[in-house]
């Protein structure tokens, strides 16, 4: 059809619109123009994509009272709603210290103290410290979280999905969902019903919920545990395909992968949030195996930049591998 279109064209250009990249690929052996649809992209490239983090420079003074007040007034006015902020000394002592800026009162406020390990997690680094005092907040019902594998991205969400529900009783259930999408070719269908279908696709799931539970209890209690919340009721793996059509009110919500969903998919899970949920995206937007999503396209990143200076919406980004040395190295390599 378009090579019929160039032929009749007589001269004016004609353009394949497609977000099919093979299709591309064809067009372009066929010495056709072929552009991918642009409409629905969010951000230029990675470094464009909002970080959820500033880092701010202020006398030694500053810092000091910012410790005693928790209260820090900004002057430049360039802080987003719920974004992190990181004071250094202007002299280039050690001395700093960590809040978020809050819109509503104009002023950047010190992070609430984690007293204990949250199931046996302690924050290793800055990301992961900004994530628990995000993740832990109610007044924020949606978060975004982005990063390399090995991050800690999945394992802080159930930690913290895990400390509201089962400790503070907070919400009701920890309802985990992640995108149907094979990393590579598929495997056909699995056999079973429909638990024993999804085991695969959410073993990550259980191996994250295994080391958290066997931070609180001995190793081979771990399964029964988990056994046990899900009999009650207080945790469910489920299929994205399921969630059109439900309200969801009163629950710890995990998307996990994340990237590989749609701008519209993103929407349709969001929009399923009853009163008193809250829901974590976590991904990496380097990892996509969707055929037609990239970078700039995937719902995760979409979802980060339309809520960016929301009051209910918070985001961060984790930069420091914590699985392994070797981990860290083929993320950054490969």
């Amino acid at each position: 059809m378009t090579l019929q279109l160039k032929a009749e064209s007589n001269g004016t250009p004609v353009i394949l619109v497609s977000k099919d990249i093979n299709v591309r690929v064809k067009a372009d052996a066929l010495n056709l123009q072929a552009q991918d649809y642009e409409t629905d992209k969010m951000v230029l490239n990675e470094e464009d994509l909002y970080d959820g983090m500033s880092t701010m420079t202020v006398s030694p003074e500053d810092i000091e009272t910012f410790s005693k007040t928790n209260v820090y007034l900004p002057s430049n006015g360039q802080l987003f709603n719920n974004q992190f902020v990181h004071f250094k000394s202007l002299n280039g002592t050690k001395s700093s210290a960590l809040g978020r800026y809050d819109a509503t009162a104009g002023q950047v406020v010190a992070l609430a103290p984690i007293k204990k390990e949250i199931w046996g997690i302690q924050p290793k680094n800055l990301g992961q410290r900004f994530a628990f005092d995000i993740l832990l907040d109610d007044r924020v019902p949606l978060v975004t979280m982005t990063g390399q594998a090995g991050t800690g991205k999945t394992l802080l969400a159930l930690a913290a999905g895990l400390s509201k529900v089962l400790d503070q009783h907070r919400f009701r259930r920890l309802l985990v969902t992640r995108p149907v999408i094979p990393m590579g070719k598929d495997v056909g269908y699995l056999p079973g019903d429909k638990e024993e279908k999804l085991r695969p696709w959410m073993q990550p799931i259980y191996d994250n919920l295994e080391y958290l539970m066997g931070c609180i209890y001995k190793e081979q209690m771990a399964a029964d545990m988990i056994r046990h919340i899900q009999d009650k009721g207080l945790f469910e793996a489920e299929a994205l395909t399921y969630i059109r059509g439900r309200s969801i009110p009163q629950q710890f919500i995990i998307v996990d992968e994340a990237q590989n969903l749609t701008p519209h998919e993103v929407k349709t899970i969001v929009s399923r949030a009853g009163e008193g949920t809250k829901i974590v995206l976590t991904g990496d937007p380097n990892q996509i195996d969707h055929p037609y999503l990239d970078f700039r396209s995937n719902g995760l990143c979409y979802a980060i930049e339309k809520f960016k200076n929301n009051p209910l919406a918070g985001h961060v980004t984790l930069t420091k591998g914590q699985r392994s040395e070797l981990a860290e190295l083929a993320a950054k390599l490969l």
